[in-house]
């Protein structure tokens, strides 16, 4: 479990958590735990500070993957707002989609389907 916290005093977790039937692969899940967003913790907190977020996340699934090279697969699922349909590709997905290169570089594969995501190691 990882934490960072932004410029205007948010603090967000980053958890990677290991399937049962398969130790190599990892769900990643991350958002705000400040009390102020009430345990609500994939809240759009609107502090512009989007970019950052993104950046660090980046540089902590690249530590974490440093840490377990063995690691052949993760996923993650964008969790949408109350307003967007759970059937199409939310904002986040479209956000998380600019990223994975900068995470997964060559040798990876991404599989997105809605707002799940799927990267396997080639």
């Amino acid at each position: 479990m990882y934490y960072f916290n932004t410029k205007s005093a948010l603090r967000y977790e980053v958890r990677f958590g290991r399937l049962q039937d398969n130790i190599l692969h990892s769900n990643i899940v991350f958002g705000v735990v400040n009390d102020e967003f009430e345990g609500e913790e994939y809240v759009a907190t609107n502090k512009g500070e989007v970019y950052q977020v993104m950046n660090t996340i980046v540089e902590i699934v690249k530590n974490y993957m440093k840490e377990h090279p063995k690691v052949n697969v993760y996923e993650f699922n964008a969790v949408g707002r109350d307003s967007e349909d759970d059937a199409a590709e939310n904002g986040r997905m479209v956000l998380y989609r600019r990223f994975l290169p900068k995470i997964f570089e060559k040798g990876w594969h991404f599989k997105i389907e809605g707002n799940f995501a799927l990267v396997t190691k080639l």
